[in-house]
């Protein structure tokens, strides 16, 4: 019977060394958002990016222009024009509107992959920064913002990572 209160209390105090063991893990985490538009090197990125959508915004703007120019004229000559004639220019128009909604879709789709690869490349840069401060700080697991629910403000990282990526990924080129 000894036996057995003696194994009961030994697994008892496995347990509780276990709990402690598991508390004692540091877990923080950060704003990977905010890191991406608050940094040098993530403004850089993202400027550049907002300015190339500009630059095709002004122009798909110039195209639609045009497009409409084009449909109003058509219009304005549709009793001028012989049927045929009318039926023509109207198809070439469809023709032009079809391409200008292909050259869009797959612009809007090249700036979007543009985004995901420039973000991918900046979280990979990221990586390392975070390994090397998890190492030194002691820190077990280090989560995105956007995947916790709440948590405690002095888990938050971001403000100390933000100076080091600053300090770090500055001079690296995009």
């Amino acid at each position: 019977m000894k036996n057995i209160i003696h194994f009961i209390f030994l697994i008892i105090i496995i347990f509780l060394i276990q709990s402690v063991n598991l508390k004692a893990e540091k877990i923080v985490y950060i704003n990977m958002e905010r890191i991406m538009k608050e940094s040098k090197a993530g403004k850089k990125i993202v400027n550049k990016i907002n300015e190339t959508n500009q630059v095709n915004i002004k122009k798909f703007k110039k195209i639609e222009e045009n497009l409409k120019k084009t449909e109003q004229d058509l219009v304005t000559k549709k009793n001028v024009l012989s049927e045929e004639e009318f039926q023509n220019k109207f198809n070439e128009l469809k023709k032009n509107i079809d391409e200008y909604r292909t050259i869009r879709q797959n612009t809007i789709q090249d700036t979007t992959k543009k985004r995901i690869s420039a973000s991918a490349e900046f979280s990979n840069k990221i990586k390392p920064i975070l390994g090397d401060y998890a190492s030194k700080n002691d820190i077990s697991i280090i989560f995105q913002k956007k995947n916790i629910i709440m948590g405690k403000s002095s888990l938050d990282i971001t403000e100390e990572i933000l100076k080091i990526v600053d300090k770090e990924i500055s001079k690296i080129k995009f």
